[in-house]
């Protein structure tokens, strides 16, 4: 496992990627838009295009056309009891992908007792042991870090995980780009359960779109807050959506001035040491970043890469998906 010391060291080039990438945060990095491609919830199970394993055949292969470099995997261990879990996550470590910890029943770290919480995090650490290309990194099931809800807003919880993850020598894997992949997921597998029409091409541009205007919006927040650009951290996830997307996403990022870099690089910005003080996670710590500044206000942080109801518009308004019927 590596230690903090060596990610801020070096960034590991792995077999994967045929481009060579930087090895430390460098001198123009204000001057990049640099972003590191990380992946919730693997090995989730059968979606409305792929099982559980034609989906990682398919997603390592978008990877690979797409010359990606490596991305992150964070697993949540309770899917490894799937016939097909462990071999999956094996595979995206022999094609170099890094491999970390996303909890083992995916639960909110607000609604658990801190010491059920610890332990859950613990078992699918101890889980992830036999897996090759292993990062120091957890992250919180729904960015959920511990202080939602009244019961926690005297920080007492939130903070006794940061004290955990500092005493095993973990580090919070943040989010600074948020998307609602998820909920556009959660369409198209409606439609196809509801057998109405899907384009392909609509749902992929839908996609690309999201990603995009989402980094976009983040890297202008991020530049207000910081003064800088850091190098950006995507949350995505394991879904039909990136095993048939991911090349077009990539292209879409790439034509808009992106850089795809490896998330060694991404987790040794200076922002992973700036823990926020307020409680709010839900978006990113670039959004929690600039809640500490007073920029709250739902016009600043709010975008349409994060709102169920704006992304089922567009879906419907493009036709990507028949409307369902009343």
């Amino acid at each position: 496992m590596l230690t903090r010391s060596l990610l801020l060291a070096a960034v590991l080039l792995v077999g994967c990627s045929d481009t060579a990438v930087e090895t430390a945060p460098s001198t123009h990095a204000a001057a990049l838009k640099q972003i590191a491609l990380t992946y919730d919830d693997a090995p989730l199970g059968d979606g409305p295009r792929f099982t559980g394993p034609e989906r990682t055949d398919a997603f390592i292969a978008e990877l690979a056309a797409a010359k990606s470099g490596p991305v992150a995997i964070f697993v949540t261990t309770q899917g490894l009891d799937r016939d097909d879990g462990i071999p999956r996550i094996e595979a995206y470590a022999a094609a170099g992908h890094l491999i970390a910890n996303h909890s083992d029943r995916h639960a909110g770290a607000s609604r658990m007792p801190a010491a059920d919480f610890i332990a859950d995090m613990d078992y699918a650490e101890q889980r992830l042991a036999q897996f090759d290309n292993r990062r120091p990194w957890f992250r919180f099931p729904f960015l959920d870090e511990g202080g939602m809800g009244e019961e926690n807003k005297s920080g007492e919880k939130r903070d006794a995980y940061r004290a955990a993850l500092a005493e095993r020598g973990l580090i919070s894997g943040y989010v600074t780009v948020d998307t609602y992949d998820w909920h556009l997921q959660r369409l198209w597998s409606q439609a196809v359960l509801d057998d109405r029409d899907v384009d392909m091409d609509a749902l992929s541009a839908l996609y690309v779109d999201m990603v995009v205007d989402a980094a976009e919006h983040y890297d202008a927040l991020g530049q207000r807050v910081l003064g800088r650009r850091p190098v950006q951290v995507l949350l995505l996830h394991e879904n039909d959506l990136a095993a048939s997307f991911t090349a077009d996403m990539i292209d879409g990022l790439r034509d808009a001035g992106w850089t795809i870099v490896d998330p060694d690089l991404a987790f040794a910005d200076p922002i992973a040491d700036q823990a926020p003080k307020t409680l709010f996670s839900g978006m990113g710590r670039i959004s929690a970043l600039a809640a500490d500044q007073g920029l709250d206000d739902w016009e600043t942080l709010n975008h349409w890469s994060v709102s169920e109801g704006e992304i089922s518009k567009r879906a419907y308004a493009r036709g990507v998906f028949a409307r369902p019927q009343d």
